[in-house]
């Protein structure tokens, strides 16, 4: 039988989501445990990749479980885990639905604090001392919406059949403190490494080494920039994904995910 594993995870010591040869990830170490419950080898299907360190405060997979699990097998799992993975629910489906490709919305966080905190250094992505033009911040994320290719923000572009994303939504929030920076964004599929690089282009505008016009030009004219520097891994968050059949809310509880203390720019 098919089942969605609905999880979270901190992605600080992996690297990445995506099983790889010499490299520890959130997916072998699923695997493995999952291994160990059953008592024979489960292949998992995960919603998608993260890159190494990047975070998901909801994330899903599925696997073909043969056995009538007459155990609870959630609480086993979360048992033999470490503590930076989660499995919130293990929920049946019938017939044969896609983790990754039934996947219709996916929303990301981006998080940067502008002090030294040695409580969210693996959290947060710092960037000390920043005096940012939040309005042009502002107007750069307000046209991401307003197109559909992202050739420009994207790290391989011509490794992939396209380059076409539908953003449903884009916002800057900051908190009460004006010490904390969020970036949101919705859309229906993200390229290799375009939040990151969104980010990290929405950090030059906000220090004012690019405008918000050059920003829209390379947008538009699908050109990628010769240097593309993108944001800090450790910042950012795979926060919801959407199914048609399926519409969870996150579980995580951390504070910087679920603050209400979060005000649009």
């Amino acid at each position: 039988m098919r089942y969605f594993f609905h999880i979270g995870y901190h992605g600080a010591r992996y690297s990445g989501w995506q099983k790889l040869s010499k490299a520890i990830t959130v997916q072998e170490v699923i695997e493995t445990a999952l291994e160990k419950i059953l008592k024979y080898p489960v292949a998992i299907n995960g919603c998608g990749r993260t890159d190494a360190k990047v975070h998901a405060s909801q994330y899903f997979f599925h696997a073909d479980i043969d056995d009538n699990l007459d155990f609870d097998l959630l609480f086993r799992l979360n048992k033999l885990l470490p503590d930076d993975i989660a499995i919130f629910d293990i929920i049946p489906m019938q017939g044969d639905p896609h983790a990754r490709f039934d996947g219709v919305i996916r929303s990301y966080d981006y998080f940067i604090h502008n002090y030294k905190d040695p409580f969210l250094g693996r959290f947060s992505s710092l960037y000390p001392d920043q005096d940012l033009d939040l309005d042009a911040m502002k107007k750069a994320v307000s046209i991401l919406p307003d197109y559909t290719d992202f050739r420009a923000l994207c790290k391989t572009p011509d490794k992939i059949e396209h380059t076409i994303c539908h953003v449903k939504s884009a916002g800057l929030y900051i908190d009460g403190n004006g010490s904390k920076l969020r970036f949101n964004i919705t859309a229906n599929r993200f390229l290799y490494k375009m939040i990151r690089i969104t980010m990290g282009r929405l950090l030059e505008i906000g220090q004012g080494k690019m405008s918000t016009d050059e920003f829209e030009f390379y947008i538009a004219n699908k050109q990628t920039p010769k240097i593309i520097i993108p944001a800090h891994p450790q910042g950012l968050y795979l926060s919801k994904v959407t199914y048609r059949y399926l519409d969870l809310e996150p579980r995580s509880a951390f504070s910087l995910l679920n603050s209400t203390d979060w005000y649009p720019i």
